[in-house]
């Protein structure tokens, strides 16, 4: 019996091994009209583009030392204005010092079907222009001509590097449909890395052998898939990029003359840092931190007070230029002189500080949610993009961010509360595990009253605390108009005087008038209305029918509560009183409670919804659709008005 077995798994690795011949990698399919003909995706007819061939490949020249870059796109745009992201494309450079990289071979067209006849129209050079990012990062960007739906879009480029250390993260499934896509990485033997590969998606074709290439003996990864459907979402994921196939890579080692090890432990990349002049070496310059310590420093006795002193002083006197990074771009010393850094210049200079003032105190490297969770079993520096500032207080570690003027200590941005954190000290790196547990709390706040021709008015307050407070807040410093508008398109209300302001304790608040005709249904000599307004629950957020497949992340543990009092016209009686309602799960992590009472002419109802952790495994989604559900069914409970 087991040799049947084997010679069965035999016979299928064969047929394998036979399948996977017939697919050619890095050979584009040649350029096929009836994909201009198509007009809906086969693998999800609603989607408003689909990749019909997609490479990523990477080959280190055995010669030179570089690293060519190669990009091959062709996509079909079914609905030119829901695919935006594939009409204008932006292609990053990188330098360091005397390292650059160079833009080479650049070729891309619009292809259309006009009277049966496929024209293409080029992306001309002049077309496209460059902008600086950073120091280290320029982009050349440029735009598809003559897009319409139906159009098909391709490109290729190449990218010469001298940066081998860290081969680009390729994303395999993204929110588009793909035919066909394909990564390559061809390494000569004396150069070896590390592949990186997470995702649920297992490759159909799939290659890693040693080989003669380019003249020279190479190892090779190769990756190939067909008929990937587009990314699905899903509510209360901070950034889903942590949860879909992609690959990456990491140089390993190089054996010229001698076998010489990059691949970094978390110990080596704290002794780099601090050897680095952009980041351990700026530490040494106490002078500053001395010229700069606040007089009443000296006369405090608890190290606490003695921190949260230091940290206001750098939280009110720096402001943050918005760009993140590990090191410093300018120094501390153009920091002192304009008053302006990026976030490594703040929070490392608030360290130096915190030390100068004999706390324990230092930095700790982490990866924003934005830039994607720490790949904790591959250290790298270059997974990291952001540094805060750890003090030791009781043996307990502490977190401050002075790149944000509403943080506190432990309080920070939910774009900073991401897992994990490496934390570098001077003797050694420590991995800490980082948990939000301060409640940031939102407060809804109407006071109405029923006037005599039937409308409602009043005023509304929106009050966000903690984290929460710092994201609003954000929020309307990038577009205040746009921020105050919000209120008009999700209520349907008519808001009017609306004031938005940062209280002293670093709440958000916006108050505002407003006013409305449509809140009173009059049925005969009745008046029919939802005591809790425009703030009542109208669809649960937890709509998902199909089984969930991610943790359910707030970034934050959370009270919501929503009061509204309303005032009855005089004359007029309640018919009957809406019911109450409490629920709450086993563990008490999840709670809702609807409760309204009646105080002479007013009507008060407060509902309270309390979500204890920031974050939740899969399993607890069908309690979250179900007391959202109960919220939902309560909250659009009416009350009868009728005359005495």
């Amino acid at each position: 019996m087991k040799k049947i077995i084997v010679l069965m798994l035999c016979s299928a690795n064969a047929i394998m091994l036979n399948a996977q011949k017939k697919y050619e990698f890095l050979s584009p399919p040649k350029f096929n009209e009836a994909d201009l003909s198509k007009v809906k995706s086969l693998l999800d007819e609603n989607a408003p583009a689909e990749i019909l061939y997609k490479s990523a490949y990477f080959m280190v020249d055995a010669y030179t030392g570089n690293l060519h870059k190669k990009y091959f796109y062709r996509v079909k745009i079914y609905d030119k204005d829901k695919a935006e992201d594939w009409l204008n494309l932006e292609i990053p450079i990188y330098n360091v010092g005397t390292n650059r990289e160079t833009l080479g071979k650049f070729k891309a067209f619009t292809y259309n079907l006009e009277n049966g006849n496929v024209v293409p129209v080029k992306v001309e050079k002049s077309s496209q222009y460059k902008s600086k990012e950073n120091k280290y990062v320029s982009l050349t960007k440029f735009a598809f001509p003559n897009v319409k739906n139906g159009s098909v879009l391709e490109y290729q480029y190449e990218i010469i590097s001298p940066f081998l250390f860290t081969i680009p993260e390729v994303l395999i499934e993204s929110d588009t449909p793909s035919l066909n896509t394909e990564y390559v990485l061809d390494a000569p033997l004396n150069i070896a890395y590390n592949v990186n590969y997470t995702g649920e998606m297992a490759p159909k074709y799939r290659e890693i052998e040693e080989r003669n290439l380019y003249g020279s003996q190479y190892k090779t990864y190769r990756f190939g898939y067909e008929n990937i459907k587009g990314f699905k979402a899903e509510k209360f994921v901070r950034n889903d990029r942590n949860f879909r196939t992609k690959i990456s890579a990491e140089l390993n080692s190089t054996n010229f003359r001698e076998l010489k090890l990059y691949s970094s432990s978390w110990e080596q990349i704290g002794k780099r840092l601090y050897q680095d002049e952009d980041f351990g070496e700026q530490l040494k310059k106490t002078k500053l931190a001395k010229e700069n310590m606040p007089a009443e420093i000296a006369g405090m006795k608890s190290d606490l007070e003695k921190a949260n002193a230091i940290f206001s002083y750098v939280q009110k006197t720096f402001t943050w230029n918005k760009d993140k990074g590990v090191r410093t771009e300018e120094g501390f010393k153009k920091l002192v002189e304009t008053k302006i850094g990026n976030a490594a210049e703040i929070n490392l200079f608030l360290v130096m500080m915190l030390r100068e003032a004999g706390l324990k105190a230092d930095p700790l490297v982490i990866s924003t949610v934005e830039n994607g969770v720490i790949n904790m079993v591959s250290p790298n520096i270059s997974n990291m993009n952001f540094v805060l500032a750890a003090v030791n207080l009781n043996d307990q570690i502490h977190i401050y961010d002075a790149t944000s003027k509403q943080s506190s200590l432990d309080e920070i941005p939910l774009r900073n509360w991401n897992q994990f954190g490496i934390l570098v000290t001077k003797e050694k790196t420590l991995q800490i595990q980082m948990a939000n547990t301060k409640s940031s709390n939102t407060f809804l706040t109407a006071n109405a009253k029923i006037n005599d021709d039937g409308t409602i008015s009043g005023t509304y307050s929106d009050r966000d605390t903690g984290a929460y407070a710092m994201y609003v807040k954000d929020s309307y410093d990038d577009n205040a108009e746009k921020y105050k508008k919000q209120y008009k398109e999700n209520f349907s209300m008519d808001f009017t005087d609306i004031n938005s302001k940062v209280l002293e304790n670093g709440d958000f608040e916006s108050s505002m008038k407003f006013s409305s005709s449509n809140l009173i249904d009059r049925v005969g000599k009745k008046m029919i209305i939802n005591p809790m307004l425009f703030l009542s629950k109208n669809s649960n957020e937890f709509d998902q029918t199909e089984a969930r497949r991610y943790p359910i992340d707030f970034g934050s543990p959370t009270t919501k509560v929503k009061k509204v009092t309303l005032e009855i016209p005089e004359g007029y009686v309640i018919e009957e009183m809406p019911k109450e309602k409490k629920i709450v799960t086993e563990d008490k992590e999840i709670s809702y409670t609807y409760y309204i009472v009646q105080k002479g002419n007013q009507l008060e109802v407060t509902t309270t919804t309390k979500i204890s952790s920031a974050d939740y495994p899969k399993e607890y989604y069908p309690a979250f659709k179900q007391i959202w559900g109960v919220a939902s069914k309560f909250e659009n409970q009416v009350i009868s008005l009728i005359r005495k």
